[in-house]
């Protein structure tokens, strides 16, 4: 060992020691504190053990070095090879150092590597290493109906293939944030995403779904009373199979008797020109091309092809950005917003629509002129309801930072949700009565299509109260029958 008697071998030496100590400090302390920080494990899995292993290979250099410096002073002194005679017992007591230390250090590098391959692949690790870059997605994430499904079951799933993918665009995405190369906002959907059937479908099975379902839709107005509304249809969720019996409703979609192809003409697949539909039971094909936005021939033929499922429709399952006018219908609905203050609805989304360059600043802002337009225009009431005022003005200022990144350019409008389509084109992408097959057939958009309203009531009065009669809108559109929700509700003030 007397080679390893050297500056360079003492420097690796030390850097050894100095992670070994650091990495048992914490991995005590990441197993004795309560709450989990995300970078104990980065340091003591991940960052540490490349110092450890960077200490080793220091060492080892430094006796090749001093080994070659002795040969060319002396070539006499140094053997060529190690002489290892057990009969001393010296010799005898290095060996066995050596082989146990070296056993304990296999050890812990395994055990090591275990845990940093577990750690890589936790919620906490995904969602709170980069802060600026994931906050939006990690935030939408914890308060989404997935956020105790973890990271990986849906972005990766199980089998070494799409775990060595996703840990080589890890790299990529690592290297991206260290020279800040990362796109504002990240876009959407994830490229070579797994397939929905091999995720999604490991829980929501539309086999398995039969007839419909009661959902309740429940609006404010932007008069001073913000009037509520409410919806009542029953939503054709339908599914089924072959086997189990007739596969209808919206999920007729999902690849159980048919299977539907389709051409988006944007990124984010919200211009669709071209669909074609397969019968799985007799083969035939049916083509649809829109007139809106026709598609060439060239396009026809270079355009990439998607096979429809879960996705296309409940694009954001979990990352989920609502608009103001959907997020402040919640909370007065569950009552964080008073109800009776008024024009509290117009107020909300007013601020929660403006334009900010950070978050601190938006959160100042809203608090600013919520209390300023009470002060000034409703002054007794300000006086009256100041601690009501204040609750509200919280509940606003949380819907922000849920729902709104400006650090990230991220919002409800840079993730538009394909689920329905009131706030974005949703069904309407292909439901629109402007695709057509050369023989004048249509996809059709009449509302029965996927729902049947129950009731309405605005307020105290009865609009519809007899099942299967046609949506009335609570606003008179006139001749205006052929527009999309989205035309004129984009989730902001109006």
């Amino acid at each position: 060992m007397s080679l390893a008697r050297n500056t360079l071998s003492g420097i690796g030496i030390v850097l050894v020691v100095l992670a070994v100590a650091n990495i048992l400090f914490l991995v005590v302390a990441d197993l004795i504190t309560e709450h989990d920080n995300p970078y104990v494990g980065i340091l003591a899995y991940l960052i540490l053990p490349a110092f450890l292993l960077l200490g080793l290979l220091i060492f080892f250099a430094g006796m090749l070095r001093e080994r070659g410096r002795r040969r060319r002073e002396a070539p006499d002194s140094v053997a060529k090879f190690p002489r290892i005679d057990f009969n001393e017992p010296r010799t005898r007591g290095v060996f066995l150092g050596v082989v146990f230390f070296g056993f304990l250090f296999v050890v812990a590098s395994l055990l090591g590597s275990y845990q940093a391959y577990h750690y890589t692949d936790s919620d906490q690790f995904c969602g709170t290493t980069c802060h600026t870059v994931m906050h939006p997605e990690y935030t939408a994430y914890s308060r989404s109906p997935h956020s105790r499904v973890g990271c990986v079951q849906c972005h990766i799933g199980s089998g070494a293939t799409w775990y060595v993918k996703s840990k080589l665009s890890g790299a990529y995405q690592v290297y991206s944030v260290l020279a800040k190369k990362y796109p504002k906002p990240i876009p959407t959907p994830v490229a070579n995403l797994r397939p929905a059937q091999q995720t999604c479908e490991q829980c929501h099975w539309p086999g398995k779904f039969f007839g419909a379902q009661m959902k309740v839709f429940n609006h404010f107005g932007y008069d001073e009373a913000n009037t509520p509304r409410e919806t009542r249809m029953l939503i054709k969720t339908g599914g089924g199979s072959p086997a189990l019996g007739l596969t209808a409703g919206i999920h007729w979609h999902m690849n159980i008797g048919n299977e539907i192809t389709y051409i988006a003409s944007d990124r984010q697949r919200q211009k669709i020109p071209w669909v074609q539909l397969r019968n799985r039971q007799t083969g035939k094909v049916t083509v649809y091309k829109s007139e809106a936005e026709p598609i060439t021939p060239a396009q026809l033929a270079t355009s990439p092809r998607r096979v429809m499922d879960c996705v296309d429709c409940h694009n954001r399952p979990t990352h989920i950005y609502e608009p103001p006018d959907r997020s402040v219908d919640t909370q007065l609905l569950a009552g964080t917003i008073d109800r009776s203050l008024p024009f509290i609805k117009q107020k909300s989304v007013e601020v929660l629509s403006k334009e900010y360059a950070t978050t601190p600043a938006a959160v100042a802002s809203i608090a600013r002129e919520i209390d300023a337009y009470y002060r000034t225009e409703y002054a007794a009431i300000h006086k009256a309801k100041k601690a009501s005022i204040a609750r509200s003005i919280q509940t606003v200022q949380q819907i922000f930072r849920s729902n709104i990144f400006p650090e990230m350019k991220v919002d409800w409008r840079t993730h538009p949700d394909n689920r329905g389509h009131f706030i974005s084109a949703g069904c309407f992408r292909c439901h629109d009565n402007q695709h057509k097959t050369a023989d004048g057939k249509v996809i059709g958009k009449t509302c029965d299509l996927c729902h049947t309203v129950v009731g309405q009531k605005e307020g105290s009065t009865l609009m519809v109260d007899t099942p299967g009669a046609p949506f009335t809108h609570p606003v008179d559109l006139g001749d205006m029958i052929d527009v999309n929700c989205s035309d004129c509700h984009t989730g902001s003030a109006m």
